[in-house]
């Protein structure tokens, strides 16, 4: 994104693994990061501080990164996002995904936490692609 600014655009999708005890309370912390601005410092605490992603640990992270923590815990409580993830699911099943990460560059899928050189090659020959 920092390289190639308005060339590329990334939409995130959430597909919390079932089997690991808090992907989806981790994909609710997320965006209820979000929705008061901060996805990304939660993001990385989340990627940093895992495996230790029950609530109580949620909230203190929240409070950590400056969200108001009574709004976040009433995100996390109600559920308020759950429509997003169950969605982002029924995408990722329609795609048949069975990894995180997955991306798709342009229709072209790479599974796994791959090698940050070898998707800016992809995206370059996307790049070129499109030029011609």
């Amino acid at each position: 994104m920092k390289e190639y600014g308005q060339k590329v655009r990334l939409v995130i999708k959430f597909y919390p693994y079932k089997y690991r005890d808090f992907a989806r309370i981790s994909a609710g912390a997320a965006l209820a990061a979000y929705d008061q601005g901060k996805f990304w410092e939660m993001h990385r605490l989340l990627l940093k501080r895992s495996p230790k992603l029950d609530r109580t640990n949620l909230i203190t992270y929240a409070k950590e990164i400056g969200l108001d923590a009574d709004k976040f815990r009433e995100s996390l409580d109600t559920r308020k996002n759950d429509g997003i993830i169950e969605r982002d699911v029924k995408l990722a099943l329609s795609l048949d995904l069975y990894n995180t990460p997955t991306f798709f560059i342009n229709g072209r899928r790479v599974i796994g936490d791959v090698p940050y050189e070898y998707l800016k090659k992809i995206v370059l020959e996307e790049l070129n692609a499109a030029k011609k």
